[in-house]
């Protein structure tokens, strides 16, 4: 009894091995079998540009000083904060401490003597008021400030640039500044300012631009154009995988119509929604994978279908 037990009992093992091979073989060949359905794209050559994006700040780099020539009080105030006023255009008018006192005393005398102790203070440059330190009646003695002019024609955009993008900058004429409304304008590269912030190390950019109707403080965005490429071999962002650590990339391509298979590409500029293919260099008539290639094996059944 105990021999054709244990004959049943071999037995029984041989069967279920079977059956579990039988079971593997049937799961393999159902996942050899597996089609996935996939969109399809191909290689694009144009331009491709990379660029670096910093801030300016709109500023005045002078600023006039109207100051009263002599003692004596503030009559009138020709110029308001924030009001534009031109190069020799009158701003205060002063009346002298001698004119206030005696003034009409001879003239009361002597008409023909015109003794009024009138002082036109004008503008010594053209631009925009800041500051008015006085209102009529004060008085003010010779030299003292009566009002600030921001200086137009110093106008100017200053950038801000990390002293290792130099190298992008420097070589350049002109920038294109984009301002928070949207408006894009060409800025001049003036001069740089020969000192660095020893926290930051920023250097100072002067950008000159032609419209000066503009407030300070604007921060604009300079665009600079730090890599260049006119004929630029590229594929959208979707058709280039990578692993865990995004050092290895590839991309699916078609060896027929039903079959994908895995290729190692080396990237390059990544700009919008589309990466350089540096190598291997394909053909324009290949077909890539865009959409259904994430997770498939290097070499997978694939099904076209319309985009």
């Amino acid at each position: 009894m105990k021999k054709i037990s244990l004959y049943f009992l071999i037995l029984g093992v041989i069967l279920v091995s079977c059956q579990s091979k039988k079971t593997e073989e049937t799961i393999i060949e159902e996942e050899q079998e597996t089609i996935t359905p996939v969109t399809v794209t191909s290689l694009a050559t144009e331009p491709m540009v990379e660029y670096i994006e910093l801030n300016a700040t709109s500023a005045f780099l002078q600023q006039g000083f109207v100051k009263a020539s002599s003692n004596g009080y503030v009559q009138s105030v020709n110029a308001q904060v924030g009001k534009m006023v031109s190069s020799q255009q009158r701003v205060f008018v002063l009346k002298t401490k001698e004119a206030q006192s005696i003034g009409n005393a001879i003239n009361a005398l002597d008409s023909t003597f015109k003794f009024f102790g009138i002082i036109n203070i004008k503008a010594g440059t053209t631009g925009y008021i800041s500051e008015i330190n006085h209102e009529p009646g004060d008085y003010v003695q010779e030299g003292e400030q009566l009002a600030v002019i921001n200086d137009v024609s110093s106008f100017v955009f200053i950038l801000n640039l990390p002293y290792e993008l130099r190298q992008y900058v420097m070589n350049k004429d002109f920038v294109e500044l984009l301002l928070p409304d949207g408006k894009k304008m060409m800025a001049r590269i003036s001069s740089a300012m020969p000192i660095v912030d020893s926290a930051s190390q920023t250097q100072n950019i002067i950008l000159k631009v032609s419209e000066k109707n503009l407030p300070i403080n604007l921060i604009g965005k300079v665009r600079i154009i730090k890599t260049e490429k006119a004929n630029a071999v590229s594929l959208p962002k979707q058709s280039v995988l990578s692993d865990e650590t995004q050092t290895s990339f590839w991309v699916m391509k078609l060896i027929d119509d039903s079959t994908a298979a895995k290729v190692p590409v080396t990237k390059g500029l990544e700009i919008n929604d589309r990466i350089e293919i540096l190598s291997p260099r394909f053909s324009a008539s290949d077909k890539f994978l865009l959409t259904g290639n994430y997770g498939l094996a290097d070499t997978a059944r694939i099904r076209i279908v319309e985009q």
